[in-house]
């Protein structure tokens, strides 16, 4: 069949309002937010329901058509962008964002994949429950590329990764059966745990259309404490301390170097140095917890005090207004941002057993000199659940196409670096496109073989997401 024909049927089937066939309406859907990749589609489908996605993802089957599911398109490895075939089909859930159940029982919260993150969080608060899951980009991306990359962000260090808030999936599978995996039992023994495929398999292995999720009580006190530290390995002996002295009431210990700082100052209006003197790093550390304020401080202000006399910290401050918590977090919040207004930049998101960061970017950042010199280190991160965002920028004056002839080198001597050290190569970004090559050389081959095993399982045909991950 060609490219009309099954156009065509998408239509019979689905109707005008939800399938898109007109190259002009068609190609904003066709490049990832970073313009990085750029594919083709001849068609985008916008379904309403769990029924009409299984209705396309079925005539695809059929017909051997290629599905690439999107998101907010907010994703950095190109996951969400089609191929070069002319005969993808973008599906994208944006149309599918109800709530479907809060329950504050239970403490579980239904709602299908094309919800906003942000707009789920402020349904949580709206009931007195909190939804953990926290990304800069929590008001454009959606729960399905959430889900579908096993998204971190800022709360993992006390709530962890998303995985570990989903209950239950509902899915539509390649052949175009429907999962009923929405359940929101806390236990369920019942053999295998088949929505744990599903997440972070990053459409290759069916599209995500609903998720139960835990909520959590809602954490309305909060203080903030932003330290200034000599090293990474001071900062971590920090965290070894507030661990152990606050508990789960650390839910958030991030990380980022005086460069950081420099480049978010350099681009973003209305923010200052933190603190008197420039020091080497920063870490901003928030407590929440439902007592009252006052108790909070008063422990937060023990422990920092302690801090400062076993000298775990150079300087400290806390926060004493909502206006200094949205302040000391902009600092941290603005540094992709900052670092984007700059220009073209590499980005590596790995993660590494906790212990070994403050040796791993000893010995990285003698890597990347002796390979470049002048070539500016952005490096912050979740220290507190080993997640480092070790990014580089081009040296000041050289060209903007500097990466062209030098990123493969460079990203391949902080990857080495990052296998040395035990880690990952990628921590909560996905493999998408721009890692495959990387994902192929670092993974052990007995994983990718099973990994393999299982996409050919669920898709025989090789229909879903073509070309990420493998």
């Amino acid at each position: 069949m060609n490219n009309s024909a099954f156009s065509q049927s998408l239509l019979d089937k689905l109707g005008p309002e939800a399938v898109i066939t007109t190259p002009a309406d068609i190609a904003p859907w066709l490049s990832d937010f970073r313009g990085m990749y750029k594919g083709q589609a001849q068609a985008v489908v916008r379904p309403n329901t769990t029924d009409d996605v299984a209705t396309c993802i079925a005539l695809c089957a059929d017909a051997r058509v290629p599905v690439v599911p999107r998101g907010g398109n907010t994703g950095l490895c190109g996951g969400a962008t089609p191929d070069t075939r002319s005969d993808n089909v973008i599906l994208s859930l944006d149309r599918m964002h109800a709530i479907r159940s809060i329950d504050t029982i239970g403490n579980t919260l239904v709602a299908e994949a094309g919800c906003i993150l942000g707009n789920l969080r402020r349904a949580a608060a709206d009931v007195h429950r909190l939804l953990p899951l926290s990304l800069a980009a929590e008001d454009s991306c959606q729960l399905g590329g959430n889900l579908s990359t096993n998204a971190g962000g800022v709360n993992v260090v006390r709530y962890g990764m998303t995985r570990e808030l989903v209950l239950g999936l509902e899915a539509v599978l390649p052949n175009g059966e429907i999962f009923h995996g929405l359940h929101t039992l806390r236990k369920d023994n019942t053999g295998y745990d088949l929505k744990q495929l599903l997440i972070g398999a990053e459409g290759t292995l069916g599209v995500i259309t609903a998720a139960a999720l835990r909520l959590y009580s809602r954490n309305d006190v909060r203080v903030i404490v932003l330290a200034a530290v000599d090293s990474p390995q001071q900062a971590l002996h920090l965290f070894e301390l507030l661990f152990e002295r606050s508990g789960p009431r650390m839910q958030a210990f991030e990380f980022f170097t005086a460069e950081c700082v420099d480049m978010v100052l350099a681009q973003t209006d209305g923010l200052r140095q933190p603190f008197a003197d420039r020091h080497p790093g920063y870490v901003l550390i928030e407590l929440a917890d439902t007592v009252d304020e006052a108790s909070l401080r008063t422990l937060v202000e023990t422990v920092i005090g302690e801090a400062l006399e076993r000298e775990l910290c150079a300087d400290a401050a806390v926060s004493e207004s909502i206006a200094q918590v949205n302040s000391m977090w902009r600092l941290r919040e603005e540094i992709s941002e900052a670092q984007r207004a700059d220009g073209p930049h590499l980005k590596h998101d790995v993660s590494l057993p906790i212990a070994s960061i403050p040796a791993f970017m000893a010995s990285v950042g003698e890597r990347i000199v002796k390979q470049q010199e002048g070539i500016r280190q952005i490096v912050f991160g979740h220290f507190g659940d080993g997640n480092l965002h070790y990014n580089l920028s081009r040296p000041l004056g050289a060209p903007r196409d500097f990466f062209a002839e030098h990123g493969a080198r460079l990203t391949a001597e902080v990857l080495d670096e990052v296998m040395r050290y035990g880690g990952s190569i990628s921590a909560e970004h996905g493999i998408g496109q721009l890692k495959r090559e990387y994902f192929s050389r670092y993974k052990d081959p007995l994983d990718i073989r099973l990994m393999r095993e299982i996409r050919k399982c669920f898709d025989p045909h090789g229909i879903m997401n073509p070309g990420k991950i493998f």
